[in-house]
């Protein structure tokens, strides 16, 4: 039996990868005693740390996931204190500008913790790789959940 604590997921959306801890075995199709017993498998949803992907949002857009907004301050006053050139900062205007984010997304990165899918097969390859949940997936799985935790 394979102890693996962390991965390399992808965000697609944004086209960037993450090496991540993985937190926790929330779903698995097949078997409720997988999850119990936190087995990974293919297809297993997952929870891992948002704490990398925050960082790298940061530096990309220079606006920070995961805070609220307090009313009257905007998203980006909050990221500019730090030094960095005037060329940086008008590149990640532009950048955020174009950008806009899921709101069940946008909840996730307040918890602190992504719902993702495991892509790899770990027993075979060793390794536990995968995507985050996004849009129409990431909605059908916290339906799941939901249903799970009432019965």
């Amino acid at each position: 039996a394979l102890r693996l604590d962390s991965g390399n997921y992808a965000w697609g959306s944004e086209n960037v990868t993450k090496k991540v801890r993985i937190l926790d075995v929330v779903y698995n199709a097949s078997s409720n005693e997988l999850v119990r017993t936190k087995t990974l498998l293919k297809n297993t949803i997952i929870q891992i740390d948002a704490q990398p992907f925050k960082q790298w949002y940061l530096k990309k857009f220079g606006m920070e996931l995961g805070k609220k907004a307090k009313k009257g301050e905007k998203k980006e006053e909050a990221a500019d204190e730090d030094k960095t050139s005037r060329h940086v900062v008008f590149k990640q205007k532009a950048r955020a500008s174009k950008q806009k984010l899921d709101p069940a997304l946008e909840e996730q990165f307040q918890s602190g913790r992504l719902l993702a899918c495991i892509a790899s097969r770990p027993g075979q390859c060793g390794r536990c790789d995968g995507y985050i949940l996004e849009g129409e997936e990431l909605v059908f799985y916290k339906r799941k959940l939901e249903k799970k935790k009432k019965a």
